[in-house]
């Protein structure tokens, strides 16, 4: 007979941890739709981001919320500069040469992070309260419970002002014609750093709160793989697919690790991409538009 209250357990721990793809894709979304680039390293730079945090509160043992601050700055440090020196002067270049350029960019952060940090996992300074969670009977785990919380409250945030903040609008407007954002005044290269800045922003979150979870490796960048899996069932350029894939994904990613058993866990989300790539290629919640490279 059907465990339900199981079933219930295992479902919230796959929401929660699908909340950390939705945030991460929300951050490739939005490079996409202004600048129509596909990161490769977004990974990377996740991963870049739980390791700035590591440094701020370990080496230099900075108390944890300055290290997170420090971590999310630095973490859009890095969007703008590879915005400006790396990705701005291949404009016009062809998209599967900015495409390599990305996954060049991932092998470099991973060589970074091991010359810096070797290649050893660590663990994250403990940040999240432990103290038990219960839904009803049900039980979460509280680092799980916590990071849904806090990606849910930061993906709102990034809505409104995706919605109402004058930059959000600027993006928006060149991510819909960049020739009709020109006439309008729009400062599109500024939309550009913007966009790649706040990508960046998120992705060092999502890393810290992924690094909360399971530790951090150079191996990291693994889970930009499935987030990419997670932008292409939603929608290469739509912010809502991006929410809702990576919390499908997630919930389907963990019945499968307890049902079937932890090597099917990546099986059925490649399954999964498989079936909207021949339904609907360009995706669950995307612009209808099919290029090939």
């Amino acid at each position: 007979m059907m465990d339900w209250l199981f079933f219930f357990e295992v479902s919230l721990a796959g929401l929660g941890f699908g909340a950390l793809y939705s945030l991460t894709a929300v951050a490739f979304v939005v490079i996409y739709k202004a600048t129509r680039v596909i990161n490769l390293a977004m990974g990377e730079m996740l991963m870049l981001g739980a390791y700035m945090f590591f440094g701020f509160a370990g080496a230099l043992a900075l108390p944890i919320w300055g290290a997170l601050i420090l971590a999310l700055a630095g973490g859009a440090m890095v969007g703008l500069i590879l915005e400006r020196l790396v990705i701005r002067p291949m404009l016009g270049e062809s998209p599967i040469s900015v495409f390599m350029v990305t996954i060049g960019l991932s092998s470099v952060f991973i060589g970074l992070v091991e010359i810096i940090w070797t290649a050893a996992p660590r663990s994250l300074p403990g940040f999240l309260p432990s103290d038990p969670i219960f839904i009803g009977d049900a039980f979460v785990a509280p680092k799980t419970f916590w990071s849904f919380i806090i990606a849910a409250v930061v993906i709102a945030v990034f809505l409104i002002l995706f919605r109402f903040w004058r930059g959000g609008v600027a993006l928006r407007a060149t991510a819909s014609d960049q020739g009709a954002a020109y006439a309008m005044g729009i400062n599109v290269p500024m939309v550009y750093s913007l966009a790649w800045g706040v990508a960046g922003l998120l992705a060092a979150g999502a890393g810290v709160l992924l690094g909360s979870i399971a530790g951090i490796s150079s191996e990291m960048g693994f889970f930009g793989l499935t987030v990419l899996v997670v932008v292409i069932v939603g929608g290469l350029d739509s912010v809502l697919g991006a929410l809702l894939a990576g919390l499908l994904i997630g919930w389907v990613e963990s019945l499968a690790g307890v049902y079937l058993g932890g090597e099917y866990e990546h099986l059925v989300t490649f399954m999964i991409l498989m079936v909207v790539l021949l339904l609907r290629p360009w995706g669950l919640f995307g612009t209808r538009e099919i290029e090939r490279l």
